[in-house]
């Protein structure tokens, strides 16, 4: 895994990152050279090069974040959904006996909600907190 705890950029981190970015958006506007921007701003001259291409064709807002990449993927109607499907038992779902294991869950979110989850992603949704609503039943 790329990041230790297993999340992404702090918000601080994302957007020094942006301001390098818009920094460089500055500087294309200016009609400066890629090396010597990737110089000044100490960063690849591969990743200037990327957001020479976005600027040109989004604009300054194209260098912009685009947020947290770790937002939740599975929304709480989507959960409440799974959590009906997983009620119904493995062998409504095609499996020959009745245990859940993580990959039957992946492959039941695949199949009905459309999304496609990590087994890691699965384990972490699994042992997320119950909603107050969920508790109150």
């Amino acid at each position: 895994m790329r990041y230790p705890e297993g999340g992404g950029l702090t918000a601080e981190r994302r957007a020094f990152r942006e301001g390098i970015r818009l920094q460089a958006g500055v500087r294309f506007t200016a009609g400066e050279k890629t090396a010597a921007v990737a110089k000044d701003l100490r960063v690849s001259v591969r990743s200037v090069e990327r957001w020479r291409r976005a600027w040109r064709e989004g604009g300054m807002e194209a260098l912009r974040s685009a947020g947290p990449a770790n937002s939740p993927t599975v929304t709480d109607s989507q959960f409440a959904v799974l959590e009906a499907e997983l009620g119904k038992g493995p062998s409504v779902h095609g499996f020959d006996d009745e245990r859940w294991t993580l990959v039957r869950v992946q492959t039941v979110i695949r199949r009905r909600l459309r999304v496609g989850l990590s087994v890691a992603t699965v384990w972490r949704l699994l042992k997320r907190p119950c909603s107050p609503e969920a508790t109150a039943k």
